[in-house]
Formats: C-alpha cells, sequence, structure tokens
C-alpha cells in the first residue's frame, strides 16, 4: 500500500500520549498475539427495549431511538491495527451531552491527554456518558491487515476498504443485535460517499444512513466514536511497545525504563522517529513483530533495500491433475493410464493368443 504522508503537526497530535489510559477494549492477549477482535461495552439500561412482568419479550416496547456514529483511527500507519469504532446515546442527547458538556471533536484534532481524559469519563461507572451512552471497537491488527492485503493473486482481493467496511456492518449488527434501536447512521469516510452508503444502505435498509467526509468534525456521534478508536489504538500501541520492553527486544527496553513517549512515535511512515525505529529493530529475516503492517511500502522497501535476507519460493506449478508418484518418476508414460493395472506387469495384448 501506498504510505499516508503527514505534516509535523498532525504527526504531533497522532502520537500517543505516555500516560494514556487503556480502556477496556484494548484486549492484551489478542493484542500481542497479532490478532484481530471486536469490543462491545454494556449497553446502559435505559437504552434497552422495555418489558414489564406482564408482557413478554417479543412483546417488549423498543428501547429509546438512538444516532449512532462510525469512525476509525489509525488507516495509513505502519505500525498498529487500524481502530473502527461506533458510538451510540440517544437522539436528544447528541448535541447536549456530547457537543455542548464534553466538547467532542474529531480526534485528530484534540490532544493526546484531551482524548485519553474523555474516554476515561466515558468508562466511568458514575459518569453521564457512562449512564447514557454505549461504544463498540473492532481492532483490525497489523498482522491481518498485512495477510490480507499480501494475498497471492489466485485469492480474492481483500484490500483496505473491504476490510473497513466489513469491519463497519460487523461493528453496526452487533449493535442491533444488543436491542438498541437505532435510527440514524452517520459515518465518516475517506473513500467516496455516496458508493459507501448505497453498500451500508443495502445491509441496513430500514436505517437511515448518512455517509460523508469529514462527518467526525460534523455529527458529535461521529466525534465520539473517533475518539474511542484512537484512544484504543493509543494504548494498544502502548501495550505493544511495553511488551517489547518487558522481553528486552531492540533497545525499547532501555528507552522504556527512562520514562520516554514511545520512541516509533506515531507510527506513520511520515514520522522520522518511527522510520529510525524500523531501521534499528530490524531482524533481516523476519522484519519485526506483529506490531507491522508488512505490506506498507516503507516496510517492503525496508525489508528488500537495507539488508534482509532474500529468500526465493519455488515457482507453483498447475498440478491439480498429478499424482504423488510423478514426483518421483517419469510423467511421460502414455501407456501407464493406470496405476494399479501395471503393478504387477503390463497386461498381454490380443496378439499373444
Amino acid at each position: 500500500m501506498e504510505d499516508i504522508q503527514m505534516d509535523e503537526g498532525n504527526v504531533a497530535l497522532e502520537t500517543p500520549a505516555p500516560d494514556v489510559f487503556v480502556p477496556p477494549s484494548v484486549h492484551r492477549a489478542e493484542t500481542l498475539a497479532g490478532e484481530t477482535y471486536t469490543h462491545f461495552s454494556p449497553v446502559p439500561p435505559s437504552l434497552l427495549p422495555q418489558t414489564s412482568s406482564s408482557t413478554t419479550a417479543s412483546d417488549s416496547q423498543a428501547g429509546e431511538p438512538c444516532v449512532l456514529g462510525v469512525d476509525e483511527a489509525g488507516r495509513g500507519p505502519v505500525l498498529g491495527p487500524m481502530v473502527y469504532g461506533v458510538f451510540y446515546l440517544p437522539l436528544t442527547l447528541s448535541d447536549s451531552l456530547l457537543k455542548e458538556t464534553h466538547h467532542f471533536d474529531d480526534s485528530k484534532v484534540l490532544t493526546p491527554a484531551v482524548r485519553s481524559s474523555l474516554m476515561q469519563t466515558l468508562c466511568t461507572s458514575s459518569s453521564d456518558l457512562h449512564t447514557s451512552c454505549g461504544w463498540a471497537v473492532s481492532c483490525l491488527s497489523a498482522r491481518d491487515i498485512g495477510a490480507n492485503m499480501l494475498r497471492p493473486s489466485t485469492s480474492a482481493a481483500y484490500n483496505l476498504n473491504a476490510q473497513a467496511l466489513d469491519a463497519t456492518i460487523s461493528l453496526i449488527q452487533g449493535v442491533l443485535e444488543r436491542g438498541v434501536n437505532v435510527r440514524e447512521i452517520y459515518v465518516d469516510t475517506v473513500g467516496p460517499p455516496a458508493t459507501h452508503q448505497a453498500k451500508l444502505a443495502r445491509v441496513f435498509p430500514t436505517t437511515k444512513i448518512t455517509v460523508a467526509k469529514k462527518a467526525d468534525s460534523l455529527y458529535p456521534c461521529v466525534s465520539a466514536a473517533s475518539v474511542c478508536a484512537k484512544v484504543t489504538r493509543d494504548a494498544a500501541l502502548e501495550v505493544l511497545y511495553e511488551a517489547r520492553a518487558e522481553a528486552g527486544l531492540g533497545d525499547d527496553a532501555a528507552e522504556k525504563a527512562e520514562g520516554e513517549e514511545l520512541s516509533w512515535g506515531s507510527g506513520y511512515p511520515s514520522d522520522a522517529r518511527c522510520v529510525a525505529w524500523l531501521r534499528r529493530n530490524m531482524h533481516p529475516v523476519f522484519g519485526w513483530g506483529p506490531e507491522c503492517r508488512f505490506s506498507w511500502g516503507t516496510a517492503k522497501d525496508m525489508l528488500e533495500a537495507k539488508g534482509g535476507v532474500k529468500v526465493e519460493w519455488p515457482v507453483d506449478e498447475d498440478d491439480e491433475n498429478s499424482r504423488l508418484t510423478d514426483y518421483f518418476a517419469e510423467s511421460n508414460r502414455e501407456k501407464d493410464a493406470d496405476e494399479l493395472g501395471t503393478w504387477f506387469g503390463t497386461p498381454a495384448s490380443l496378439e499373444a493368443f
């Protein structure tokens, strides 16, 4: 994939805070194993379908109408996961609670400390955000992103846009399955909004869907989803970095002991700290660990040109109809169509009688 470039100001805002809040959406075991996973927060009781002692579950009334926002964090970095987040709350609270009370905005314009503080408030049980709102994230690991994009040419392409769409659909379906009455959905997109909106409308035909560029700055619920996704990614990077330090890998142990921020910086290819870290910590055969997207140009070029060991794989031939014995005997056996029939010799022809 072509690397995404950022200016110095944006790189600073994308760099995780040294003391970032680690939300429950960071699953340590899966993160360190390079696995993709999904996390759903508990649904506030006020948003669940209402039932009484005299009614059955099938007769329950739908919960309060909600609005749901979708956004992602970490689409362009060479290090760390790409995280898709959704955030939902009652339609009547979207502006007043998110925009006016807590001042949510696009996570890319909030400082790392402000993002972390908002996420911590959301995860605090006594806060108004916790009692009124729900959220979920899907963490697409760097390993899985790279593996999907580097599929053999004989397989169906599974690019980043397709992976993102699947993550979005899965998160929305998960919220609906938990009984939340989602009436409106707002999605931030980097591609053509009309195309993305049409695809989602086919999956969720009864819900009002709006897909727009810069939606994270236009709709408070998308801003909140952006914060959930970004803080989860920041914390995941922290977990990955600390694991390397604890294992004594590369120069991470010494730097982490000094209390400095992550030496790989924001994880973006345009971040000089990230590129320097990749150079210093590249294994000549295996490259890097589960924190790296091997399908990114920065990683591929570095492995090919900066001392990586070249591995040559034999070309697979079209041998779907070959037999095991073909690998040990000459394949030019026109008369031997049946292996079992010639096992004890060639049958005599009619001329022999």
